[in-house]
């Protein structure tokens, strides 16, 4: 494949102006202001990734970044978390300087229910998982409709029908993400999707790797390499900041990659991989944090409450940036995919199981 980069618009498919609608609200406070009428403040909690993995993380991290640059509030500077053990004092340090303490990652969940509870007075907002405290806003995304169209991408631009998939810590949050690229993959590409395909509900297929880290770059590079060199000339990967260890192996090797979360031929952290990233699965975790804190402003905090957002949603689809090699086919045929789920005539399977069950709809 020729490795020149040229950037090209996906508009069908990434439509971030105007997505989430409905999260804003009439405001009994100021517009840039916490009730004490000095500006909010915001700060993120990272996990293991870090703010600048590229991918999760950085994005949610861009999501307060642009809230200060728009909405006029005070970014804190993020706490990055690099073990379990240390998520508890880290929303702790945060939630006692901050209005609203941003939470990302689903093993955050037991850490931040036990800070918000102490913290009453405080308002928190969790990505990935779900905390059903008064003052806490859950945001779920559905993985798989955007990693379903990444995988009809893939299927489409193989030259080896051989794929491969890189996970970090296994999970339902991850699972979304396997489980949605092999189905999209398996709708146009039934013989590139044998090697991904699960082998049971606990069990994934060949070309399928987890490498239980969302930071650990090396073992980025090591799975990914195997992967290409079994074979494999495309990987996606959802995996934070092993994703950067996933490029470096499609640059050392004159592979491709697909990027994930933010669009990561651009990123501040992945934008040298460029020429390797054929496109990215973008998750607006971005977009869903500013409208969070946009909440805060007009007094409308939905606390207790948890969004789900998939494509209909705006929530996740394929990134703007595409690399040159994405054919117009691959495009035209991704836009398909989308209206179809748009439409409820694909019903993207979220896990194994339902991965297992799932029968193609012919896209054309």
């Amino acid at each position: 494949m020729n490795r020149r980069k040229v950037i090209a618009t996906l508009s069908a498919v990434a439509v971030a102006a105007t997505m989430f609608v409905g999260c804003g609200g009439s405001s009994n406070s100021s517009s840039n202001s916490g009730a004490s009428g000095t500006k909010l403040k915001v700060g993120l909690v990272t996990d293991q990734g870090g703010v600048n993995d590229g991918s999760f993380n950085e994005s949610a991290n861009r999501g307060i970044e642009q809230a200060e640059g728009e909405l006029g509030i005070q970014k804190l500077n993020a706490i990055e978390s690099k073990s379990v053990d240390v998520y508890e004092p880290n929303l702790k340090t945060m939630s006692s300087q901050a209005d609203l303490t941003v939470g990302a990652g689903f093993m955050m969940q037991q850490a931040m229910d036990n800070v918000s509870k102490q913290a009453a007075d405080k308002k928190f907002v969790v990505v990935d998982t779900e905390v059903k405290n008064p003052n806490v806003q859950s945001i779920f995304f559905k993985e798989q409709e955007g990693s379903f169209l990444a995988g009809v991408m893939a299927g489409k631009l193989t030259k080896t029908n051989k794929i491969g998939f890189v996970g970090g810590k296994e999970g339902e949050v991850i699972n979304r993400f396997e489980a949605g690229f092999v189905a999209g993959v398996a709708s146009v590409n039934p013989e590139a999707a044998k090697g991904l395909m699960a082998v049971s509900e606990t069990q994934p297929g060949k070309f399928v790797t987890y490498v239980d880290s969302f930071d650990d770059q090396q073992k980025g590079v090591t799975a990914a390499k195997k992967l290409y060199q079994d074979g494999a000339d495309i990987v996606m990967h959802a995996a934070g900041g092993v994703g950067l260890g996933v490029f470096k192996a499609a640059e050392e090797m004159g592979k491709f990659a697909i990027g994930v979360d933010s669009d990561q031929a651009v990123a501040a952290s992945s934008k040298g991989y460029k020429d390797v990233i054929l496109f990215s699965m973008e998750k607006k975790v971005d977009v869903a944090v500013k409208n969070v804190i946009k909440q805060v402003q007009d007094g409308n905090f939905k606390g207790g409450e948890t969004q789900v957002l998939g494509i209909k949603e705006g929530g996740v689809g394929i990134a703007p940036t595409l690399h040159e090699n994405v054919t117009k086919e691959a495009q035209d045929l991704t836009k398909k995919a989308e209206q179809l789920i748009k439409d409820d005539k694909i019903a993207v399977p979220g896990t194994r199981a339902e991965l297992l069950e799932f029968q193609p709809v012919e896209i054309k």
